[in-house]
């Protein structure tokens, strides 16, 4: 019997796994999604392994044939010593991840190709999303960390080393403080764990303004409790979000200067809640940005939200063995 390619997209984020099957026209047909809870290092491949023979399972009861597994990693990926990077997992510091995670494959024919998270996140958006017909685009993507999938002339940019995008390092305000070294300035202040970060940090250095958060442990906020106390208008979370959002509209800034995008989406964990602030974000941009540049970008968010990494991911597969999905 003739069997239907396939590739399994996956997205490895810092808290959850969405691993997915598609139909190598594009169709989605079947997803799971598993939390990390607690797992670490090893424990993380064997739940992805254990994901993947999920899919394939499904796979063949539908007469169809897995013939390329694309994913996408919440870090670096090195693409020449094949290693993976990702501060978000533990344990995950500088694995053979490929190598590893072919050990759970009964098929070794099975392509497995890698890439970063933020890079994905822009593949995804413009096969699938709203960065179609687009060759010069940039997913700003903001969730635990934060990255750049940058979309330059068509081709994705990736650097010397993989590390092309990791804007979390993007220095917006001196002086350099030791407190950045794990993640960098913006990341520091401006992504998921950041608006956390800063919301604790703020009320360790006082208390005596009343605050909705007082409630919670420090160690235990989260970005969703500040967002939740913003809508009160807490002064805390006030000045948390209002720094993100200044934060937020340099970076766009910075990477609008640089690469004159057609189109800049952002994408992530926290702009559900976030995406409110679009337009603000883009007036503080305008502030800074080289001014023909700014003017010309379409800023939106993004249009396949928790799917953009595995749908990119899926991209990636296809695309990298399209000759033998042709003929098949």
């Amino acid at each position: 019997m003739k069997r239907t390619p396939t590739v399994i997209g996956i997205d490895i984020g810092g808290t959850k796994i969405s691993a997915a099957l598609f139909h190598h026209k594009g169709d989605l047909l079947h997803k799971e999604v598993r939390a990390l809870a607690d797992r670490k290092g090893e424990e993380v491949i064997a739940l992805i392994g254990a994901m993947i023979q999920s899919l394939m399972d499904y796979a063949q009861k539908g007469a169809h044939k897995v013939i390329a597994i694309g994913a996408c990693v919440p870090g670096i990926y090195d693409p020449i010593k094949k290693t993976v990077w990702a501060p978000n997992i533990p344990d995950w510091d500088h694995i053979p991840f490929q190598e590893e995670l072919r050990k759970y494959l009964e098929d070794q024919s099975i392509h497995i190709i890698l890439e970063s998270d933020r890079s994905c996140y822009i593949l995804g958006e413009a096969w699938k999303g709203c960065a179609k017909g687009c060759a010069d685009a940039i997913f700003i993507a903001v969730g635990t960390g934060i990255g750049a999938g940058i979309l330059s002339g068509g081709r994705i940019i990736n650097g010397n080393g993989g590390i092309a995008g990791a804007i979390g390092w993007m220095a917006l305000e001196p002086p350099y403080d030791k407190k950045y070294d794990a993640w960098g300035n913006l990341e520091h202040y401006a992504s998921g764990d950041g608006i956390a970060r800063s919301a604790a940090e703020l009320l360790g250095k006082s208390r005596t303004a009343t605050s909705l958060l007082d409630a919670i442990p420090t160690d235990q906020i989260t970005a969703h409790h500040v967002f939740d106390a913003y809508e009160k208008q807490d002064p805390v979370a006030v000045e948390v979000i209002e720094k993100a959002i200044r934060y937020w509209g340099m970076a766009l800034a910075n990477l609008v200067s640089i690469f004159n995008p057609r189109k800049v989406i952002f994408g992530g964990g926290v702009f559900g809640p976030a995406d409110q602030f679009l337009d603000r974000i883009l007036e503080e941009a305008k502030q800074w940005a080289q001014p023909l540049s700014i003017q010309e970008i379409q800023l939106e968010t993004s249009a396949l939200g928790g799917d953009a990494g595995s749908i990119g991911a899926a991209y990636l597969a296809l695309t990298t063995i399209n000759d033998q999905v042709h003929d098949e």
